[in-house]
């Protein structure tokens, strides 16, 4: 059992993903991304993180995919325009599509499986939670790059909100300084509207 749902999980991680960048539909992408970060969940519980699994579900998941669903359907982007100019950048994407299959056959080739994988796995202490366990070591050894990792999700929400945010010339604003310092006389009029006339 354990097994086919290893295969089942892995199968569907990897087909999920090369649909994101197939799907022609940028929606259709990102719901593919979501049942890829489902997969990945799947096989990180079968490897008992469950901590893991469940931050995965609801960061990347429940956060950061509809965040993405929410942008590209908020953003008024011509795709149309897009697909044009995919023709452009088509040389550069190729080249680097063979650099990495490149690194993945170099990967490969010089894989070798261990013969206890178990032993090669970061030592748990005894009586000790797995989230504990994790928090120890992220909050201890490697709090320097967690609070990077910090630094740069502020960075891409910044970059998020910079990219929706737009200024619209048919739309009026508010200038707080020329209310400020305007001029009560050259600002209103007074007309002499004498008995029986209208304005």
């Amino acid at each position: 059992m354990m097994t086919f749902a290893f295969y089942l999980f892995a199968i569907t991680a990897v087909v999920a993903g090369f649909m994101v960048v197939m799907a022609r539909n940028p929606v259709h992408s990102v719901l593919w991304l979501i049942l890829t970060f489902l997969s990945s969940a799947g096989l990180f519980v079968l490897l008992g993180a469950e901590f893991v699994a469940m931050l995965l579900i609801i960061v990347y998941v429940g956060a950061v995919a509809v965040l993405f669903l929410f942008v590209v359907m908020m953003l008024d982007i011509d795709f149309a325009q897009l697909r044009e100019e995919l023709a452009k950048y088509l040389p550069l994407g190729l080249l680097i599509g063979v650099v990495l299959l490149t690194e993945l056959a170099i990967g490969f080739g010089a894989w070798q499986a261990a013969d206890n994988p178990a032993a090669l796995a970061a030592p748990i202490p005894q009586n000790t939670l797995n989230t504990n366990a994790l928090g120890m070591l992220l909050y201890d050894k490697y709090l320097l790059l967690f609070q990077l990792a910090g630094l740069i999700l502020l960075v891409s929400m910044i970059g998020a909100i910079l990219l929706t945010l737009r200024h619209r010339k048919d739309v009026k604003r508010q200038d707080v300084l020329k209310q400020m310092y305007r001029d009560p006389k050259e600002a209103m009029e007074l007309v002499d509207v004498k008995p029986g006339q209208g304005l």
